[in-house]
């Protein structure tokens, strides 16, 4: 590394690159390419090097975790097009949780695992449904139009609500829709564009990444649903991406390419203090903390 990254990284409060960050108390998941190949990686609360779960030779990606901490939901496009997988945390072969030939990703499960939110453009304009994991029925919930694009569904805890972007009007917008009702609305204006949001665990506030009128930069700023009021949480002069609410709310883990290339980080919310995560192959996105035991 060099001396005026280094010193960047420790004004922006990033520890040095180790082995390991301090004990954290939830295991971590991401997607990892390493050695051209693109497949998710487990990295365990204690830290030390990562565990690949799987092994594919296409690519893996967007993982979620189950509410119950046991399995990993993702997307891949092993099949040819995008479609969603499920694998166990210990590892193991990839099950199809739908089989179709649209195009169908993003997706979380719900907190109670009685229900999977993806996004599928199964019957034209790309549309948010919700699946019941009984009876493998899916209900369209969200549509905006045939040139829109929607992004990143996430539940509640409570599986109540599901907050999601849209590009409905100008630019990207974060919106909340209630899952029994359809009721729906907006949380930002459309510019400055926002993306990827997460629901914090207490169901108050949502982070997401703003990126517009910011250059070649975006923040991840995080949004009270009642007020309005936004703070900045990782404000580091970067594209920083991907970011996910650890199951206590103590800290948050994303993605930034503020050393050149794409890296997973650990923040502590309490100081601002920061851990990087993956270390060496090529880039690494999408980390999803897993849940606590029992916490449905």
């Amino acid at each position: 590394m060099g001396t005026a990254l280094a010193g960047l990284l420790a004004a922006l409060g990033v520890a040095a690159p180790r082995a390991s960050g301090p004990a954290a108390p939830f295991d971590l998941v991401f997607e990892w390419t390493v050695g051209g190949n693109q497949d998710l990686y487990l990295v365990g609360a204690e830290g030390g090097t990562p565990r690949r779960l799987t092994t594919d030779p296409r690519v893996d990606a967007l993982p979620r975790w189950t509410g119950d901490g046991e399995r990993i939901v993702f997307t891949s496009d092993r099949a040819g097009n995008w479609q969603v997988y499920e694998v166990d945390a210990k590892g193991g072969s990839a099950r199809r949780l739908r089989t179709n030939a649209h195009r169908e990703w993003q997706a979380e499960p719900s907190p109670d695992g009685r229900a999977l939110a993806f996004l599928s453009n199964q019957d034209g304009p790309e549309s948010l449904y919700v699946m019941d994991l009984a009876s493998g029925s899916p209900r369209m919930l969200v549509r905006h139009g045939r040139r829109t694009g929607l992004g990143n569904p996430s539940w509640s805890r409570d599986g109540g609500r599901i907050v999601f972007s849209t590009n409905w009007a100008k630019g990207f917008g974060i919106h909340l829709v209630d899952v029994k009702t359809g009721a729906e609305q907006p949380l930002t204006r459309a510019h400055p564009t926002g993306c990827e949001p997460r629901f914090h665990p207490n169901g108050t506030r949502v982070v997401y990444v703003r990126r517009g009128g910011q250059g070649d930069q975006s923040q991840l700023v995080e949004h009270e649903i009642a007020s309005g009021r936004e703070k900045v949480l990782v404000g580091w002069p970067a594209l920083n991406y991907n970011p996910a609410y650890a199951p206590d709310g103590s800290e948050v883990a994303f993605t930034s390419n503020i050393t050149g290339e794409w890296v997973v980080y650990r923040q502590r919310l309490s100081d601002g203090h920061a851990w990087r995560v993956s270390h060496g192959g090529g880039p690494a996105r999408s980390p999803d903390y897993r849940p606590r035991r029992g916490q449905v």
